[in-house]
């Protein structure tokens, strides 16, 4: 390693122009500060609150049940009426809608196990508990722990799914055990959805080899934006890790663009600390509650006003309009907004008109139009 970042401080050593290297100098911080973004994808991983995280017949069930129109009441929706695959899993709208119009922008799906905290303001604290809400929510599925029940109790390769996911039968009389159990078999599901490599990638893993990147591999403008991603921008303190996201929540001034208030994570943090399914609640499978650390601390605060999660920048630019209220439509808006307003955590960067174009290109980077995800072909359970 200090090898190579030996090699790319000589690099910076060297008068800049397109003949002299084909990079953007690079220094010794900035090499470990473009490294810590990957490598990708991320190592696999399961959660210990739910029993059936990883397991391929969940998995299975799970895919199942998302595309699964009778969960809702009056079976017209199932999740992926808002979580598109073609669209990666979102729906390119303002704001997601089924039975009708929710208050926030349809999240993207891709990636969200690398996540702690779930939905805009982090009502949930696991990807199982998040999945009970849209459900039970009346303009979304509109559904009750009883209509769940019933429908996997009383369909045959819904109940035989069940058996093969969770090793028994559906309680005959627990209709909320019957429901959080199929959260959980939604979870294991959407585990699985993870956006492939991308062309930044690419960069950062010949960046961590050694090897000159030529800019028809990865462009110079890309490299400069991700210079200002880096440096004058600080994007990366929000952004951060593989994923580029950090996962917590900051006021970053989007609220001010939207048409109507919302307070984010103080309304997050309430309704975590009244739900019954977070995890110091009785559905945690991880017996010694170490999932719920987090919870723990969270319950404690009150939560910031206008404070959001920070969403991942992979595949964001399949995923516009942008912001928990959708309202921005192009990436170069964003950028925009960074650069000339700022928020209650962040100064405007006053960006040059170049240099806005440059931090656009080095976005665009992070995403491909490939979409790795097929439907599996189950076949009739048995």
């Amino acid at each position: 390693m200090k090898a190579r970042i030996a090699f790319w401080c000589a690099l910076a050593a060297l008068p800049w122009s397109a003949t002299a290297a084909e990079e953007p100098p690079f220094t010794e911080s900035e090499v470990r500060a473009i490294l810590a973004h990957g490598p990708w994808p991320a190592q696999p991983s399961t959660d210990p609150s739910n029993r059936v995280s990883g397991r391929r017949e969940a998995v299975v069930f799970g895919e199942l049940l998302f595309f699964e129109q009778r969960l809702s009441v009056g079976g017209n929706f199932s999740c992926s009426t808002c979580h598109v695959p073609e669209r990666n899993w979102t729906d390119n709208r303002t704001r997601g809608a089924a039975a009708a119009e929710v208050n926030r922008n349809t999240p993207t799906l891709m990636n969200i196990r690398q996540g702690h905290w779930f939905g805009w303001d982090g009502g949930a604290d696991s990807l199982w508990s998040q999945s009970i809400r849209p459900i039970l929510d009346q303009r979304e599925l509109g559904a009750s722990p009883r209509h769940v029940a019933e429908l996997v109790r009383n369909d045959e390769q819904l109940a035989c799914r069940y058996r093969k996911a969770f090793g028994t039968a559906p309680s005959a009389t627990d209709d909320e055990r019957v429901l959080v159990d199929v959260a959980k078999a939604l979870a294991a599901f959407e585990e699985t959805l993870e956006s492939p490599m991308t062309p930044f990638d690419q960069f950062r893993n010949a960046l961590q080899r050694g090897e000159p990147v030529r800019p028809w591999r990865y462009s110079e403008a890309a490299q400069r934006g991700l210079k200002i991603f880096i440096g004058k921008g600080g994007c990366d303190r929000c952004h951060s890790g593989p994923n580029f996201s950090d996962g917590e929540f900051h006021a970053n001034g989007f609220s001010a663009l939207g048409k109507r208030a919302d307070p984010g994570r103080i309304e997050g943090a309430k309704a975590l600390s009244e739900s019954r399914f977070n995890l110091l609640g009785p559905y945690n499978d991880d017996p010694a509650r170490s999932t719920a650390e987090g919870t723990r601390r969270a319950l404690k605060e009150a939560g910031v006003a206008g404070a959001f999660k920070v969403p991942t920048l992979r595949h964001m630019m399949l995923t516009a309009p942008y912001g928990h209220h959708g309202e921005i439509e192009r990436l170069a808006d964003v950028v925009r907004h960074y650069s000339e307003t700022g928020g209650p955590e962040f100064k405007a960067l006053h960006l040059s008109a170049a240099e806005q174009t440059d931090l656009v290109v080095f976005l665009e980077s992070l995403s491909t139009f490939n979409n790795p995800w097929r439907p599996d072909d189950k076949g009739r359970c048995e």
